[in-house]
């Protein structure tokens, strides 16, 4: 299938690693050109001399004069931009008994630089028509407990994902948002590592997902940010995409079921 991705300016945050890292390898597969912003430069410099295409600036998403001058640089360096993929965040377990302040740390982390970062490359993208794509997390949508900022950030990032749909729908560029919800990452490997009984802790999760009892690819995540940002997905805007193997919106007295044939 032809994407028509070839050449296309492509910026990911956070994708030096985890599903960013898979974000960028399946848009350089198709020809087009990864810009990667993070706090990662030399994971970020490794990845880029792997797949040989891209470019990297180190930046602290958090710092919204930092955000102006990597945007401004960027187009100024390489062009205006073709698509932005939101995808930096952390799920940092800031609770409703860590505080106001801490909130809002929260949502500098996970709401605010996108928001940022669109305003900053607005020209860019009505220039070439271009399109964003928002990385979610299922916790807008279930819940998690203790995770108050995280999930009002992504519950947030659902709301804007319809919002600039509507807004720039008349300069034709589209808005789009994908939702993790169990993909194995370093990260989640490290978090079940954590567990006094991992395997048994990966498996009870694994019985629960619907669709193959497994965890959802990184690679696949990625896959369907590509699509969504490909001529292949021409009309398609305002929408929230779940690849989770049915996960997330599951009957709660669903245990599980394994094929017995």
């Amino acid at each position: 299938m032809e994407l028509h991705l070839k050449d296309k300016k492509v910026v990911i945050t956070g994708g030096a690693k985890g599903i960013g890292a898979a974000i960028v390898k399946s848009f350089a597969k198709e020809g087009a050109v990864p810009i990667i912003l993070g706090r990662n430069p030399q994971e970020a410099e490794t990845l880029i001399s792997e797949i040989g295409t891209g470019h990297s600036y180190h930046i602290e998403l958090t710092d919204l004069n930092e955000v102006q001058i990597t945007s401004n640089k960027i187009s100024a360096d390489i062009g205006p931009i073709d698509v932005l993929i939101n995808n930096a965040g952390i799920n940092d377990g800031a609770s409703i008994e860590d505080g106001p302040s801490t909130f809002v740390q929260s949502l500098e982390k996970n709401l605010i630089h996108p928001f940022a970062l669109l305003h900053h490359f607005l020209n860019d993208l009505k220039s070439t028509k271009g399109n964003v794509i928002n990385v979610g997390s299922k916790v807008a949508v279930t819940g998690q407990g203790g995770t108050s900022g995280y999930a009002a950030s992504k519950g947030g990032i659902n709301a804007l994902t319809r919002e600039w749909a509507l807004d720039l729908a008349q300069y034709g560029i589209r808005v789009n948002c994908v939702v993790p919800a169990e993909v194995m990452t370093p990260l989640y490997e490290n978090w079940l590592a954590k567990n006094p009984e991992p395997i048994e802790a990966k498996e009870a999760i694994e019985s629960i997902i619907p669709l193959g009892q497994r965890f959802t690819e990184a690679a696949e995540i990625a896959d369907m940010v590509v699509f969504l940002a490909s001529i292949k997905s021409a009309h398609t805007t305002g929408q929230i995409i779940y690849p989770d193997g049915g996960y997330t919106h599951f009957d709660r007295a669903y245990k599980g079921k394994k094929d017995k044939s």
